[in-house]
C-alpha cells in the first residue's frame, strides 16, 4: 500500500513536471505502456489469489485511472498553452493600415514611360518600332551614315571606342540610334516606317547631358516621301506628346551627315513663372533635329536614290521627359533613388493610350 501511494506521487509528480507533449508522451510510457511501473503491477493480479485479487485489484486500477486522467488533464493544459503561444505570435493588429499591393506601390520610371507614349503616338500613325545592340561598329556608326574620315564625332573626346578586336579593328559605343535606321534599310524593303528608342553613350555630363542617355529617332523610306509629310508627322506628335491642341514650329537650316537638306526644329513656348507651356507664348525651344535621308546613305543601304527618298528625325528622349514633366536635372535620372522615382514615377497601371490619355 505504501509503495503504490508512494509511486502514485512520483507517477503524478512527472506528469505535472512534464514541459511539453514529448516530455508527457515519455511519462505515459513509463507508467502505463507494454513495460510500464502500472503497467507491471498490472499483470501481477493474475497470479493472486481470489482474495488478494479482491483487496489489491481496486488500488492497482485506480492507480491507472489517476495517473491516465492526470495525463488527459495535463495534454489539455499544453494544447491550450501552446495555441495561445501560437496566437501571441501570429496576432495581426487589425488597425494598422492595410499595406499597399506591389502592382499599386511600384513605379515605372520616367524614361519607360515616355518610350511608351512615343511608341503608342507613332503606332498610331502606322509606325513599328526597330532596335539594334548598344556597341556597334564603326562602318554602322559613322561610315555608313556618310561621316567623313576625320569627322569630329569620330574622336576620342566625343566617342567611346572599345578595345581592339584580333582583327584591329575597334568597335564603339553607339553615339547615336541611327546604326538601326542602317540595319532597317538592308534588312527590309521599303516602304519603311520605323521608330528607334534606346541608350546612345557619348563623352559628356552636365546638368543636361550625361554619358548614357536616350534617343528616338523616325525613318520614313518611300518613293514619294516628302518634308510636307515630315512636318505634318513632327506637327501631330508633339500635339499628342505634350497634350495640347495646337503647336506652332519653326524649321531652321542646319547640317547633319546623314540627311540633305537638314533642320532643327523650335518649338512655340511659354516660360511665365519659370514654367515652360507648350502651344502659347512667344517665346522658341529648340526640340528636335531632322532632314531628308542623304542619298550617299540611301547608296550605302543598296538603295537607289533616284527610285527611293525618305527623311529622319531624331531627338532626346530625357530631353523631352524633362521639358514635359518639370524636372530640372537629368543627372537623378541615373541615380536610382527611390525618393524621386516615388514622386516623378507612374503607376504600373496606367498604360498610355491615346484614346484614354497618355498620363492618365
Amino acid at each position: 500500500m505504501t509503495d503504490l501511494n508512494q509511486l502514485e506521487r512520483d507517477l503524478l509528480s512527472q506528469v505535472d513536471a512534464a514541459g511539453d507533449e514529448a516530455a508527457l508522451e515519455t511519462v505515459r510510457v513509463s507508467a502505463l505502456g507494454k513495460k510500464g511501473s502500472v503497467s507491471e503491477l498490472l499483470k501481477t493480479l493474475g497470479a493472486m489469489t481470489p482474495e488478494e485479487r479482491k483487496e489489491h485489484g481496486p488500488l492497482i486500477n485506480g492507480l491507472r485511472d489517476k495517473v491516465q486522467g492526470a495525463i488527459v488533464a495535463k495534454k489539455e493544459t499544453l494544447a491550450e498553452a501552446a495555441l495561445e503561444a501560437r496566437l501571441a505570435a501570429e496576432r495581426i493588429d487589425v488597425t494598422l493600415p492595410v499595406p499597399e499591393a506591389p502592382e499599386i506601390r511600384g513605379r515605372v520610371h520616367p524614361i519607360s514611360q515616355v518610350i511608351e507614349e512615343l511608341t503608342a503616338i507613332f503606332a498610331d500613325m502606322g509606325f513599328s518600332v526597330a532596335e539594334g545592340p548598344d556597341i556597334e561598329t564603326d562602318y554602322l556608326n559613322f561610315t555608313a551614315l556618310n561621316f567623313p574620315e576625320g569627322h569630329p564625332a569620330r574622336e576620342m573626346h566625343d566617342t567611346f571606342f572599345l578595345a581592339p578586336d584580333e582583327k584591329g579593328e575597334r568597335k564603339v559605343l553607339r553615339t547615336h540610334t541611327s546604326p538601326v535606321q542602317i540595319r532597317t534599310m538592308t534588312s527590309q524593303k521599303p516602304p519603311i516606317r520605323v521608330i528607334i528608342p534606346g541608350r546612345t553613350y557619348r563623352h559628356d555630363s552636365d546638368q543636361t547631358h550625361t554619358p548614357m542617355f536616350h534617343q528616338v529617332e523616325g525613318l520614313v523610306i518611300d518613293k514619294q516621301a516628302n518634308i510636307a509629310h515630315m512636318k505634318w508627322i513632327l506637327e501631330e506628335f508633339c500635339k499628342a506628346f505634350f497634350e495640347v491642341e495646337q503647336v506652332k514650329m519653326r524649321f531652321r537650316p542646319s547640317f547633319f551627315p546623314f540627311t540633305e537638306p537638314s533642320a532643327e526644329v523650335d518649338i512655340q513656348c511659354s516660360r511665365k513663372g519659370g514654367e515652360i507651356r507648350f502651344g502659347e507664348g512667344t517665346d522658341w525651344l529648340e526640340i528636335l533635329g531632322c532632314g531628308m535621308v542623304h542619298p550617299n546613305v540611301l547608296r550605302n543601304c543598296g538603295l537607289d536614290p533616284d527610285e527611293y527618298q525618305g527623311f529622319a528625325w531624331g531627338m532626346g528622349i530625357d530631353r523631352i521627359a524633362m521639358l514635359k514633366y518639370g524636372m530640372p536635372d537629368l543627372r537623378p535620372f541615373f541615380e536610382a533613388d527611390v525618393r524621386w522615382l516615388n514622386h516623378y514615377g507612374f503607376r504600373p497601371l496606367d498604360i498610355p493610350s491615346l484614346v484614354s490619355g497618355l498620363t492618365s
